[in-house]
């Protein structure tokens, strides 16, 4: 997926989007669209699930390894040391709920529901909870032929959301679980090789953009997946068709953050927090500590993923092919180079 440029460079701006976003609910901002990253992060998960796998024998065991590999260790490792931080210092991590229930509950991506919504020890990590369900899905219709496998998919997930009506507050029948169907969409109709011209590619891109600063504010009580999910697919839609009218050479700082993206998203509020500390302690004036928050707080979680996402997943995966020495010598097996970092 790193050929795929746009992806990259949406993956960064999504995460970097949820920072501002925490950022200025702290500090009763304005910016609650930031939000909406999550929403571009579910839609480009379906895409990539789909584009990753299409046109190549299936394999489920290797498909969720491989998401195993790139969520959960890292997740663990964060919740943890959320779960001491609550522990030692629970009045900086205000609505954050550690208990053994939420904590065993939160490492098998089942936590408690507060309020009708999933409520993990790492408070943003509910995403997470959304994203491991749907490649539950993804890996068992990986079974299916390639045609079955679509139509199966799309049914799924909307079964699903409609059951919503019936089981009101279940775990992982939200309407969001569509943006990840959107993606899957916009994936098919990738790899069978549909082409926009370059402007009405970026005009979805920029309408897309505008309606999520239009609708937030003309009607904030719509429904999320219309609200925010409907710009997020005309925006990764656009992206991607886009780059395909007009392909063009990265710029290796945005690949970067798009590449760290997952881990700015899950350390972050740690990071968050340690960083208002410092301007706190720095004396820093309220009305001058966002900015520089958000920034300093994006650049170390980035430098996280170098010093501990990256080495620890390339372990991990290197593990994988020396126990299966058999598995890798098979070419039919290998990889293709572009689903290296997915």
């Amino acid at each position: 997926m790193n050929d795929i440029h746009s992806i990259q460079y949406l993956r960064g701006l999504a995460a970097s989007a949820v920072v501002c976003f925490h950022i200025n609910e702290q500090f009763g901002g304005p910016f609650a669209v930031g939000a909406a990253g999550v929403d571009l992060f579910f839609v480009i998960s379906g895409f990539i699930m789909w584009v990753t796998t299409a046109d190549r024998p299936a394999n489920p065991r290797r498909f969720i390894w491989r998401r195993i590999v790139r969520i959960v260790p890292l997740y663990w490792i964060v919740t943890v040391l959320t779960a001491l931080a609550i522990f030692l210092k629970p009045q900086f991590l205000y609505g954050h709920v550690l208990s053994p229930e939420n904590f065993f509950g939160s490492l098998v991506f089942l936590p408690i529901v507060q309020d009708g919504v999933l409520h993990p020890v790492v408070i943003q990590g509910w995403t997470l909870c959304y994203e491991m369900m749907f490649y539950v899905i993804f890996a068992l219709a990986l079974f299916l032929g390639e045609k079955q496998r679509f139509a199966a998919l799309i049914g799924v997930l909307t079964v699903m959301v409609a059951s919503n009506l019936l089981l009101k507050g279940y775990r992982f029948t939200s309407p969001l679980m569509l943006e990840f169907a959107a993606g899957i969409v916009i994936g098919r109709l990738w790899m069978e090789d549909i082409r926009l011209r370059l402007v009405p590619a970026l005009a979805l891109v920029v309408g897309g953009f505008l309606l999520l600063m239009t609708i937030q504010m003309l009607d904030p009580e719509l429904p999320r997946v219309l609200r925010w999910g409907i710009p997020a697919t005309l925006i990764v839609a656009g992206a991607v068709f886009a780059e395909r009218a007009r392909p063009f050479n990265p710029v290796a700082l945005l690949t970067f953050f798009g590449s760290a993206s997952y881990s700015i998203y899950l350390w972050h509020v740690l990071v968050v927090v340690v960083v208002t500390g410092l301007m706190l302690r720095l004396g820093v004036p309220p009305n001058w500590q966002p900015a520089p928050i958000a920034l300093i707080s994006i650049a170390l979680s980035a430098m996280l993923y170098l010093s501990i996402e990256k080495p620890l997943t390339g372990f991990l995966n290197r593990s994988r092919v020396k126990s299966m020495p058999l598995l890798a010598q098979r070419p039919s097996l290998r990889l293709p180079s572009n689903e290296a970092n997915d």
